[in-house]
């Protein structure tokens, strides 16, 4: 791939305070390649979209609004429909991510010949609000590991490089939090190797705003059972 571009897809709901930092962490980062910032809110209603108005008018990122809430899922399938360039990526707004990681993560793409980059949690003590949360994260790791005959240490992350022509080709249907375990299932269904960089980051608490629930975990895990049995 000569000279790629990026898609940085950033599903927003209801983030008045983090969006704006979370924009502008992002925009201060130096990428190796050419860089997009597409929003895709889903509906917020707390007016988060008043902090970036400048940047919308500025052309700095793109906006795109969902008529209504329909899921982190459906806000991300929007992006993937809506995108230009060769790769996509994700970036939540919860400021849990640093996203000068996308530096390294784009690099292995272009040095290591790479389709699929996964930035890899370490989960160390300032990482996560609870003893079961990261159970739940490498219980999902190795299960996919088992379904699929791989080695993942992180599939939950959110940083997940990819080429939009693949996000496209899975075609994901999920609408909530279970598209991060569809689009791994599809990705490794499809014969995808996933090539795992180490990442920094953040949990945030319940109390901060962190939305998922054990019910997630439950879910994510009966998808990629379905997705490795019949294929969807």
């Amino acid at each position: 791939m000569s000279e790629p571009s990026i898609t940085v897809v950033m599903p927003v709901f209801n983030e008045l305070a983090t969006l704006r930092t979370s924009l502008d962490r992002l925009l201060a980062v130096d990428f190796p390649i050419e860089r997009t910032v597409m929003v895709v809110d889903d509906g917020s209603t707390d007016g988060c979209l008043d902090t970036i108005e400048d940047l919308v008018s500025s052309g700095q990122i793109t906006l795109i609004e969902q008529p209504t809430n329909q899921g982190k899922g459906a806000a991300l399938r929007r992006g993937i429909q809506e995108a230009d360039t060769d790769l996509l990526t994700i970036l939540d707004a919860d400021l849990e991510y640093d996203p000068a990681d996308f530096v390294p993560m784009i690099q292995a793409v272009l040095d290591e010949d790479v389709r699929v980059v996964y930035g890899k949690r370490s989960f160390g003590g300032h990482a996560a609000y609870s003893f079961w949360y990261v159970i739940a994260n490498k219980a999902l790791a190795f299960w996919a590991s088992f379904l699929y005959d791989a080695w993942l240490s992180d599939i939950e992350t959110c940083l997940k490089i990819a080429p939009v022509d693949l996000w496209r080709k899975v075609g994901l249907k999920s609408s909530g939090f279970g598209i991060e375990a569809e689009v791994t299932g599809k990705f490794l269904k499809g014969g995808e190797r996933i090539f795992e960089v180490p990442i920094t980051y953040r949990a945030r608490s319940r109390e901060e705003g962190k939305k998922l629930h054990w019910t997630d975990g439950v879910e994510a895990m009966w998808i990629l059972l379905r997705i490795r049995l019949l294929g969807r």
